[in-house]
C-alpha cells in the first residue's frame, strides 16, 4: 500500500485518543484508532478511521496492512493482551517501554523497591494480602493510608482511595475488594505535582510539570475522583520545580539497564521541603497528555524518534507554554454507580480552544448525547497560566448538558508546584 505521509496507530478511547489524533494529522501524519474500550468512540472517529477491539481481537495484521509507522497507547494495558509479544515481533515501534521496564507503573510495590534502591524517597508502603494483614498492619503503624491495587490497569479490583485519617483507613479497609491484595501507601498531603520526561537513547528529556485536580469538588471537597476534573501545565524542559532531578534521574542507570525508551511521569509529594515519589506512569496521563502535544513544534518527529529510541530535540511552540484542561462531568459523577439519563449535549456560540469529547454519541442531525459519565475535557494553551485558566472557563462555559458541571477553582490552588 503506497502512502505519502507517517501512519500513526492510537490505542484508545475518548478524548485523549481523539486529541493525539487531531494534532499528529495535523502534523502531517495519517491517524487510525484502535478503540480498547466498550465507550468513548465517538471522539476518535471524528478524527479517522477506527477498530473497534471486539470486531478485531486482535490488531496485528491491521497494523501490518496498514503499514503502521508507530503505535501511540493511552494506558498499559496493550501489554497485558494474548496478542502482545505477536505485536512486539512486528517491529513496529511503540511510544512506551515494553517488558521489565513496563513495571515501573504496573507494579507499585516494585515502584517502591526501584526507589529504596536509588535512594528516592517513597512513602512508607505496604503490601497486604487481605484484610486481616492489612487491619494489622494499620494498627502496627498507625498513619494514614491511601490504598491501591498492588497491580496498577484500569480494571483493578481496588480504584486509588485517598484518607486522611487512621480511622478513615481502617473503615476503608473493611470495604475493599482483596482479590489482588491491596498497596497501602503512608498519606502525604496534598502537596502534589507531576513531571513529565521522555527517555530516549539512554537519556532523560525533561518535558512539562503539571497538576491534578483529584477531587471532585470546588475547594478540593469530596470524593477523589477516577479521573481529574481539571489541571494545569507548564513547559518545563528545565525542571525548575526539581522534580525530575530528584526523582527521575537517579534512575538512570536502570533506564539504560532496561533499554527504557518512551515516557515517563513521576506523581509526586512534598513534605518537609522534600518530594517524594507517589507513583510512576509510563504514559503521558489523562490531563497532562491532552495539552501537550499541542505544546511541541513537531510533535510526530518527536514522539516516533523517541519511539524509536533515538537522540531526540524537543522544540516548543512559542506561546503554548501553559495549559489549562477542565473536564466537564456528567449525571452522577463521580458516583459511577449511578446511571444517568440519555441527555443532549449542546455546545452554543463559537469555541476557540481544544474540545475533546469523551462519553458522548452522534445521534441525527448532528446531535451529541451523554453516554456516560464524564462529557468531555476543555484544553486551552497559551503564554501565560492565567490566559489558559481563563480561556478555558470560557469554553467551557459553552458547553450545556443537563445536571453536567465543572469545577470552578481550577488554578486557585495547588500551584505553583507544592503550595497549598
Amino acid at each position: 500500500m503506497k502512502k505519502d505521509k507517517p501512519r500513526i496507530m492510537v490505542f484508545g478511547i475518548g478524548s485523549f485518543a481523539a486529541s493525539a489524533m487531531r494534532v499528529f494529522a495535523e502534523d502531517g501524519a495519517e491517524v487510525f484508532c484502535y478503540l480498547t474500550r466498550e465507550y468513548g468512540h465517538y471522539g476518535p472517529s471524528q478524527e479517522g478511521k477506527t477498530f473497534y477491539y471486539k470486531d478485531i481481537p486482535n490488531p496485528c495484521d491491521i497494523l501490518k496492512k496498514l503499514k503502521i509507522d508507530m503505535v501511540f497507547p493511552m494506558s498499559i494495558n496493550w501489554h497485558q493482551e494474548e496478542w502482545t509479544e505477536e505485536f512486539l515481533q512486528t517491529g513496529i515501534p511503540v511510544f512506551s517501554p515494553v517488558h521489565d521496564a513496563m513495571l515501573l507503573e504496573r507494579d507499585r510495590d516494585f515502584a517502591r523497591k526501584l526507589c529504596k534502591k536509588y535512594g528516592i524517597p517513597f512513602p512508607q508502603s505496604h503490601v497486604a494480602k487481605n484484610r486481616l494483614e492489612a487491619l494489622a498492619y494499620v494498627n502496627a503503624h498507625p498513619k494514614p493510608y491511601v490504598i491501591k491495587n498492588p497491580l496498577c490497569r484500569p480494571g483493578s479490583p481496588v480504584h486509588t482511595i485517598v484518607t486522611e485519617t487512621v480511622q478513615d483507613t481502617k473503615s476503608w479497609l473493611e470495604n475493599v475488594n482483596y482479590a489482588e491484595g491491596v498497596f497501602l501507601q503512608e498519606y502525604m498531603g496534598r502537596r502534589e505535582a507531576g513531571h513529565i520526561a521522555f527517555i530516549s537513547n539512554g537519556e532523560i528529556y525533561s518535558v512539562v510539570t503539571n497538576q491534578e485536580y483529584k477531587w471532585s469538588f470546588d475547594g478540593n471537597m469530596g470524593p477523589v475522583a477516577g479521573a481529574p476534573l481539571g489541571g494545569l501545565v507548564e513547559v518545563d524542559p528545565g525542571d525548575k520545580y526539581g522534580l525530575a532531578r530528584e526523582l527521575i534521574h537517579p534512575l538512570l542507570p536502570w533506564f539504560r539497564e532496561t533499554n527504557f525508551n518512551g515516557p515517563v511521569q513521576v506523581t509526586a509529594a512534598k513534605r518537609d521541603s522534600k518530594w517524594y515519589v507517589l507513583e510512576y506512569n509510563v504514559r503521558t496521563g489523562v490531563t497532562a497528555g491532552l495539552p501537550l502535544l499541542r505544546m511541541l513544534k513537531n510533535p510526530v518527529k518527536t514522539i516516533m524518534d523517541t519511539a524509536v529510541n533515538k537522540k531526540i530535540n524537543i522544540d516548543y511552540v512559542k506561546r503554548n507554554e501553559y495549559a489549562c484542561v477542565l473536564t466537564l462531568a456528567g449525571w452522577g459523577y463521580p458516583y459511577t454507580k449511578i446511571t444517568g439519563p440519555y441527555l443532549t449535549v449542546q455546545v452554543n456560540g463559537k469555541t476557540d480552544c481544544d474540545i475533546w469529547w469523551n462519553e458522548v454519541e452522534g445521534g441525527g442531525g448532528g446531535q451529541m448525547f451523554m453516554s456516560g459519565h464524564r462529557i468531555a475535557d476543555v484544553a486551552a494553551v497559551s503564554d501565560s497560566m492565567e490566559k489558559a485558566v481563563q480561556i478555558a472557563y470560557k469554553n467551557i462555559k459553552k458547553i450545556y448538558c443537563l445536571s453536567s458541571y465543572f469545577r470552578l477553582d481550577v488554578g486557585k490552588s495547588l500551584w505553583p508546584p507544592g503550595s497549598d
